[in-house]
């Protein structure tokens, strides 16, 4: 059986502001399971974000208890990559050197970590492009070689903050598949913050669904699509049930 590598009882947030607290998350409770494909939805400004800086050890919670893999969570972990919507590579440095990144900060065996930078830029379909500089490719492209510099030091867990949300649809629906192809081969635990509802659905295996500030989860949707998913799976009905289903737990249906 599967085990939980993750688990957060009663997460919550509290801002100290000039006109008083700000609650971001409220008593925020779930458990995932290793290998688990796990989607955030929600309105802007109910805590998905805020939720995944904790998890990664960007920000500490206020009140809870959250363990990940086994241990405390509290501060960023080598087992824990995070992907952020705008890809943030060095501008100064090639394709190449910004995936080896990781792997040098971390100390890692640099013949090692050069071998698997060619395994990722060929895994992500940029083989050839290792020498070019981020300002020469598109906003596609880039977020490709943030998805591969996500996997340069073998994270156990990756931790995705609307990772695709700035590309246009088609290229958004090409990373979409190509993210699943990946997870497909190496079965991460993933956590994927996303405002579209139909993106939720497509990727994952359970959709969290949280309400307005403040952030709470207002329930669980799994997600019983077979795997591996196809575009052609946004004809069948029962996708089209699952989105309406998030809809009317967020209120966009009444």
């Amino acid at each position: 059986m599967t085990t939980d590598i993750i688990s957060g009882t009663g997460i919550s947030k509290v801002y100290a502001t000039a006109t008083g607290p700000l609650v971001a998350l409220d008593d925020v409770s779930f458990d995932i399971k290793e290998g688990e494909f796990i989607s955030l939805v929600g309105p802007s400004g109910c805590g998905k974000s805020t939720l995944l800086s904790i998890l990664g050890g960007l920000e500490e919670r206020s009140l809870g208890d959250l363990t990940i893999a086994g241990g405390p969570a509290g501060r960023p972990r080598a087992d824990v990559g995070m992907m952020f919507q705008t890809s943030v590579l060095f501008p100064w440095r090639t394709i190449r050197q910004n995936v080896h990144l990781p792997g040098q900060i971390l100390g890692l065996d640099r013949k090692r970590q050069a071998e698997r930078t060619e395994e990722l830029l060929d895994m992500v379909g940029l083989n050839g492009f290792g020498d070019r500089l981020p300002g020469e490719l598109s906003g596609g492209m880039r977020q490709r070689v943030g998805l591969a510099r996500l996997l340069a030091h073998d994270p156990r867990i990756l931790m995705m903050d609307e990772p695709f949300g700035a590309l246009d649809e088609f290229t958004r629906e090409t990373m979409n598949l190509e993210l699943l192809r990946i997870w497909e081969a190496m079965r991460k635990t993933v956590i994927f913050v996303t405002h579209n509802i139909g993106e939720a659905v497509f990727l994952s295996d359970r959709v969290f669904v949280m309400t307005p500030r403040p952030g709470r989860l207002e329930g669980i949707v799994e997600i019983d699509l077979p795997r591996p998913r196809t575009t052609a799976m946004m004809r069948d009905p029962r996708y089209s049930e699952l989105v309406f289903e998030i809809r009317r737990m967020l209120g966009v249906d009444h």
